[in-house]
């Protein structure tokens, strides 16, 4: 079967141009955002979910105007963990112009809430909680049973740029205007207009405005 599939996909290559290609792909995103709209708390006008990404507790979600959410993303929001019979009251709360990169992950129990005009590559994770507070009681449990754990929410404000394999942790509050570098870990506060690079991640310069 599979087989038949790619003959009629070459098939298809001689008589349908690519540019049709690109053009179904992005009337099937336009359809899915519909379809998703009434599910989600709130998606602001000229916003696009990507078709193959996984959303959870939609109704905990949401995303302002003008936002693309890319390829194979994850957005959670856990209202319930079904391991340790958890409740939650979580928000994702995106805001204007934001663009999150394929294969990136936003997970809450608690609160994320993302400004306008927000950046990040692929890969980022962005989370509000972890598998257990880290205590020696919890470790001899597999990490799926151990309780979820918040420590705080996570805000970032406008304009922020997140590199490419970033992960920004629990309790943190990224301020408006700051770069955070690829690949690194953020685990304190950043002040607004810095640059902040490593593991953990540490201001390396920051901007004075006149």
């Amino acid at each position: 079967m599979k087989t038949i599939f790619i003959f009629f996909g070459r098939l298809c290559s001689f008589i349908i141009p690519k540019s049709f290609i690109r053009s179904w792909k992005a009337m099937k995103k336009c359809i899915f955002t519909g379809y998703m709209k009434n599910k989600f708390k709130h998606i602001g006008k000229n916003t696009l979910l990507s078709t193959d990404s996984t959303y959870h507790d939609t109704e905990c979600i949401q995303i302002g105007d003008n936002c693309s959410i890319g390829n194979n993303c994850i957005l959670t929001a856990w209202k319930k963990y079904s391991y340790t019979h958890q409740l939650f009251t979580p928000e994702i709360l995106i805001g204007n112009h934001c663009e999150i990169g394929p294969q990136s992950h936003i997970t809450a129990i608690n609160r994320i809430v993302i400004g306008n005009n927000v950046l990040t590559g692929p890969r980022v994770l962005i989370t509000d909680n972890a598998h257990g507070e880290s205590n020696i009681e919890q470790l001899d449990l597999a990490p799926k049973y151990r309780p979820l754990f918040t420590p705080g929410p996570v805000i970032i404000d406008d304009n922020v740029w997140i590199g490419e394999g970033a992960m920004v942790m629990p309790n943190v509050h990224i301020g408006k205007g700051s770069i955070i570098a690829a690949n690194s870990v953020v685990t304190k506060d950043i002040p607004p207009y810095s640059i902040a690079a490593g593991i953990p991640a540490k201001v390396i310069r920051t901007m004075i405005k006149n």
